[in-house]
């Protein structure tokens, strides 16, 4: 079954049930689907009580990104993300590259993967 809304809304509707929150991802639009590579910036709450981002909640993204886009048949670009508390302070920002995306079934593993994308996390204070 495909979810034909925006990969904004099938993010924000998916993630709400690991406690976090989209406040905005882009690109946004009425257009449901997405053209292979489109890049997405990635804006959300967390109810955690960590005050940094934590492996399960980048997992949880990126898991759900990863499911959004088999559905639909495309490959992200660049996801950009940060972290926020629900006081709207920034817990930490993370990034996941285009060709890690690309890799990620050809010559990547699923621990290098997520190993590589670990090593982006930053705390709220570093831009």
């Amino acid at each position: 079954m495909t979810d034909e809304r925006p990969v904004s809304v099938a993010l924000e509707n998916r993630l709400m049930s690991h406690g976090i929150y989209v406040n905005d991802c882009s690109p946004e639009g009425d257009d449901a689907s997405v053209d292979d590579g489109t890049d997405l910036e990635l804006e959300y709450e967390t109810v955690a009580e960590a005050p940094v981002v934590t492996s399960d909640e980048v997992g949880a993204v990126v898991r759900t990104l990863l499911a959004v886009a088999e559905e639909r048949n495309w490959t992200p670009g660049r996801l950009e993300a940060t972290s926020l508390s629900t006081d709207g302070e920034v817990r930490g920002r993370w990034h996941v590259e285009a060709a890690w995306f690309d890799r990620l079934s050809a010559d990547l593993s699923e621990v290098e993967f997520s190993q590589r994308v670990l090593e982006t996390v930053s705390t709220g204070q570093e831009r």
